[in-house]
């Protein structure tokens, strides 16, 4: 049987996006057979559609899949028919310390993604889906939702009392204050937009920057936490915001590396980072058993996911300029 699949020419680009078709084969030993329904953006995925990283053969592009299991080979045990699931960033990466650089193995970059309305893969390509969630819930999970939890819960332990500075209001970031808050505590937001930051504070973000009007909005952290500056830092901007970041860490903080939205180079204030003893922290999304206790954590909070908006698999190009806006807040979904 043939479904509907998005192509992505060598080189990337938007004039580079085709509707076509493929197939997807009966699973064989290990193997589930997936009918997708949503997949997520994320700016990894645009990166490889609009070209800016874009592939060198043709390609399935986006790395976020959720749908429900339709088969299952020999000696699967962990799903059945009709379980829903979603896909996982790095599908060789199950467990502990990562052990392979870049994207080489990511659905959607390396190898085929799930811009496709079926697929057959490795049973472990999955977990479950938290319960109750749509397919378009839980597709914000794979690359965005985990990213933010690793962050903060696995390379930092979060704990009650602690704080956290989020930048904008992107997938990871609202995650990571969702997650913050769960885990009680403190949020300090930022964002260009007054109309952003009090729905920030509607989600329950304890203090609110303006980055446009506060440019030094580090120093505004520390005047926030009586000089002392915040635990933990979601630095989701890159090189023109990082230093921002460094200056609103306490001595000793954790800033997660996440984002390159203002450029892939830039100078690291070395003595900053020395003299405050800041943990500089690259993250690049996470493995499958932190999925799998993402979801448990979910499951027991009842928390769900901000989504913007949805377009159909068809409108993938719409979806990415929408995205390249900059008018949405929380998540952009396909739906499949």
């Amino acid at each position: 049987m043939s479904y509907k699949t998005i192509y992505l020419k060598p080189g990337g680009g938007y004039d580079n996006v085709v509707i076509g078709s493929s197939e997807a084969a009966a699973p064989e030993a290990g193997e589930i057979t997936v009918r997708l329904r949503a997949s997520s953006l994320n700016y990894h995925d645009f990166a490889v559609v609009s070209g800016m990283w874009g592939p060198s053969v043709q390609r399935i592009p986006m790395a976020d899949g959720a749908g429900e299991v339709v088969a299952v080979g020999e000696g699967v045990t962990e799903f059945a028919v009709g379980d829903q699931v979603v896909s996982t960033f790095f599908p060789d990466w199950l467990d502990g310390e990562p052990q392979q650089e870049g994207f080489g193995t990511v659905p959607g970059d390396g190898v085929d993604g799930y811009a496709r309305e079926a697929v057959t893969a490795r049973a472990t390509s999955f977990t479950r889906a938290p319960q109750g969630w749509s397919h378009a819930e839980a597709a914000t999970l794979t690359t965005a939702g985990l990213t933010a939890w690793r962050a903060l819960m696995t390379d930092d332990s979060l704990k009650p009392g602690d704080s956290v500075l989020i930048q904008g209001t992107g997938g990871v970031s609202i995650f990571a204050l969702q997650f913050a808050k769960m885990a009680g505590a403190t949020v300090i937001a930022t964002s260009s937009r007054d109309e952003k930051l009090e729905r920030l504070k509607a989600m329950g973000a304890d203090h609110l920057i303006n980055y446009r009007s506060t440019p030094n909005w580090g120093e505004k952290v520390r005047e926030l936490t009586n000089d002392r500056g915040v635990d933990h830092v979601i630095e989701v901007g890159g090189p023109a915001t990082l230093e921002q970041s460094m200056i609103a860490a306490r001595i000793g903080g954790h800033i997660s590396v996440i984002g390159i939205l203002t450029g892939v180079a830039g100078e690291l204030g070395i003595v900053t980072a020395l003299t405050r003893q800041l943990r500089l922290q690259g993250v690049l999304v996470g493995n499958r058993t932190q999925q799998q206790e993402m979801i448990r954590a979910i499951d027991a909070n009842g928390m769900r996911p901000v989504i913007d908006s949805h377009f159909p698999l068809d409108e993938i190009v719409e979806a990415f300029r929408y995205q390249e806006s900059n008018r949405h807040f929380g998540k952009i979904c396909l739906d499949i």
